[in-house]
C-alpha cells in the first residue's frame, strides 16, 4: 500500500512564517529557516513555502528565504508565490527548491504549466488552487469557484474544470486549498477534495482546515488525497498545544493510515 505524505506549509512574509484564518489576520510565528529546521529534525515528509504577498505586490519571490530554508532541509521542498515565467522557476530551483507551485499566474497564463512541465518534468509542477464554496450556478457547475491573489479575487472559474485543465497541461500534483476552512481547525473540505481526486489522474494534496489527527486521516481516506498539508496543528500560537510529527504519524497509524515511518535516532 502506498504511504501518505504529511507536508508542513509555511505562509511567508519577509522571511517570517505567519499564520492566518481564512487568509486574513496573519500573526507572526517564526523565521522560516528556523521553523523549517525544527520540522525537518522532527522528520516531516515535505515542506511547502508560499511567499504569500509576492503575487499581489507584483514582485518576484524572496529567493534569499528560499535559499535559507533549502540550506537546512533535505526533504522535498516546494516553493510558490510570484512565479511568472520559466526563468523564475529556474531561479527557484537553483535556490534549492525541488518543486514549483503555481497558482494565480497559472490562472492568468495557463500555458506556464505546460512550459514548466516540458522544461523541468511534470513531477516538478504543482498546481495550487484556492477554492471557495459558492453554490452551483451558471459557470460553476461544481459549486466551487477558483480565487487568486491570496483569495482576494474571484475568477468566475469552476474549480473542477480548472484542475482538470491543469492536469491536462502537465501539472504533476494538484493542491486543493479550501478558503472556507483555512486556519479554522474544522477539518478539510472533503467534498471538493474527493471531487478533485476523482476528476484527475495525478496526486491530490488536501489543504486548509486540519486541526486534529482525525481531520488529517479523513483528508487522506474519505477525501482521497495522497498528501495532507498541515500548519496550525504544528506551530500556530492560536493552538493551546501543538503536535509533533511523531505524534501525528502515530495517531494516523492507529487510525489505519499508512505514512512514512518515524525513525528513532
Amino acid at each position: 500500500m502506498l504511504t501518505k505524505r504529511i507536508i508542513a506549509c509555511f505562509d511567508v512574509i519577509a522571511g517570517r512564517v505567519t499564520k492566518a484564518q481564512q487568509f486574513q489576520d496573519n500573526i507572526d510565528v517564526a523565521a522560516a529557516d528556523a521553523l523549517a529546521t525544527r520540522l525537518y529534525d522532527d522528520q516531516i515528509d515535505e515542506i511547502v513555502f508560499y511567499d504569500i504577498t509576492a503575487s499581489s505586490e507584483q514582485r518576484k519571490i524572496d529567493l534569499d528565504t528560499v535559499r535559507a530554508v533549502a540550506r537546512h532541509v533535505f526533504v522535498p521542498f516546494t516553493v510558490g508565490g510570484g512565479i511568472r515565467s520559466i526563468e523564475d522557476m529556474f531561479e527557484v530551483l537553483k535556490a534549492g527548491a525541488e518543486k514549483i507551485s503555481v497558482d494565480s499566474m497559472a490562472v492568468r497564463d495557463p500555458d506556464i504549466i505546460r512550459q514548466g512541465a516540458e522544461a523541468f518534468g511534470r513531477q516538478c509542477i504543482v498546481l495550487s488552487t484556492q477554492v471557495k464554496a459558492v453554490g452551483i450556478r451558471q459557470g460553476i457547475p461544481s459549486g466551487y469557484e477558483v480565487f487568486v491573489d491570496g483569495a482576494r479575487t474571484a475568477t468566475g472559474m469552476d474549480a473542477l474544470e480548472w484542475v482538470q485543465r491543469g492536469a491536462a497541461l502537465g501539472a504533476g500534483e494538484i493542491c486543493v486549498n479550501s478558503i472556507d476552512r483555512d486556519g479554522t481547525a474544522s477539518g478539510y473540505d472533503l467534498d471538493i477534495t474527493r471531487a478533485v481526486a476523482d476528476a484527475v489522474n495525478v496526486p491530490v494534496i488536501a489543504s486548509g482546515g486540519a486541526g486534529t489527527v482525525e481531520h488529517i486521516a479523513d483528508g487522506l481516506t474519505a477525501g482521497g488525497a495522497s498528501a495532507a498539508i498541515i500548519s496550525s496543528i504544528l506551530y500556530s500560537p492560536r493552538f493551546e498545544r501543538n503536535l509533533g510529527v511523531r505524534e501525528i504519524k502515530d495517531g494516523l497509524a492507529e487510525l489505519g493510515v499508512p505514512t512514512r515511518p518515524y525513525l528513532d535516532t
